[in-house]
């Protein structure tokens, strides 16, 4: 016999009220009695009914997940806790991947463009403030990044010029003085890179580091093969830096990869750091040093965001921009 709701609320001695709290996530439940009532429907192996609540409800159970690439190891481990998280609330996620095209993120949010979904979490790349604020979206939003949207919807986010900032000072803390910078995108919408490029410059000008624009490497994607052809480029440019930030771990390790091909010595030759603290980082040879933001707060703060939104569609609180921590993880690189 099935497992019911007051069965789980008898178990994890709570109200069936707190139990349909925790699987829907529609009102905020204590941490100690989320465990128990967690651990009472595991124990019994409750299943909601998906399809009765969501009758009930007007709602679909599903929200959308849009990321620029799958393929990038970055997106990856972001989607499987975003999918871990949503699971935890009974949600079904549908990833779409945009490729940074700006016609496919408007597509996603205008009506009747996208899939039929409660919510979407997205990271646009093409699309600017202004047009994200003129797509009027008309379900639940939560952008990923630096771009903002005239209060259109909430955002999750990194500081990217204090983690760049700090990024390049443990460079020069090391005694590092030809830093260069790997990632500028000016091709792109995209204010992330920006904001890194931002911090790079601010711990180069606080100790009086002379910038130098041919050390400040664009890139088409950010890519292992990118991040290599740069590398490339900055050793065989006039004088060859002494250390390298690259604004993704992916851009990191092609840089790495460069470096070894020289018969360059890492870290006593150039030192290196990335930005994402992506797995691979982890098992590069040396350790890659990196800046390492808390993707499992990204994913909860993200879907927490949806669902007070979703479960509450009178909602006049403005939307909120949320700043999550990171930290630097200094390895073999440095």
């Amino acid at each position: 016999m099935s497992s019911r709701l007051k069965d789980v609320a008898a178990r994890a001695g709570v109200s069936v009220r707190t139990v349909s709290n925790v699987v829907s996530g529609s009102a905020p439940v204590a941490a100690e009695t989320r465990r128990r009532v967690q651990e009472a429907i595991d124990e019994l192996g409750y299943r909601p009914n998906l399809a009765a609540r969501s009758l009930r409800a007007g709602r679909t159970g599903i929200i959308g997940l849009a990321v620029p690439e799958l393929e990038s190891p970055y997106f990856g481990e972001l989607a499987a806790l975003l999918l871990d998280e949503a699971r935890r609330r009974s949600w079904t996620v549908v990833i779409d991947q945009t490729r940074g095209d700006a016609e496919a993120e408007r597509r996603l949010l205008t009506p009747g463009g996208g899939r039929v979904v409660d919510g979407l979490i997205i990271s646009p790349w093409a699309l600017d403030p202004a047009e994200l604020a003129a797509t009027g979206p008309t379900v639940p939003l939560v952008l990923l990044g630096e771009r903002g949207s005239h209060g259109a919807a909430d955002r999750v986010a990194v500081d990217n010029i204090a983690a760049a900032e700090e990024a390049t000072g443990h460079l020069i803390g090391l005694g590092r003085r030809r830093i260069a910078a790997i990632g500028t995108q000016p091709h792109l919408h995209n204010d992330t890179a920006r904001l890194r490029l931002e911090g790079y410059r601010r711990a180069l000008d606080r100790v009086g580091l002379p910038r130098n624009e041919d050390a400040e490497r664009a890139v088409v994607a950010l890519h292992r093969a990118d991040g290599a052809r740069a590398m490339t480029e900055l050793l065989d440019g006039p004088v060859a830096p002494d250390a390298v930030f690259a604004f993704s771990d992916e851009l990191a390790l092609g840089a790495l990869h460069a470096a070894h091909r020289r018969g360059l010595r890492v870290p006593e030759d150039v030192a290196l750091v990335g930005f994402d603290d992506i797995e691979d980082g982890r098992y590069s040879n040396p350790p890659l040093t990196t800046i390492s933001p808390d993707k499992r707060q990204i994913a909860e703060r993200s879907l927490q965001c949806l669902a007070d939104r979703i479960y509450s569609p009178g909602n006049t609180v403005p939307p909120q921009e949320l700043i999550v921590p990171y930290r630097l993880m200094a390895r073999g690189t440095t």
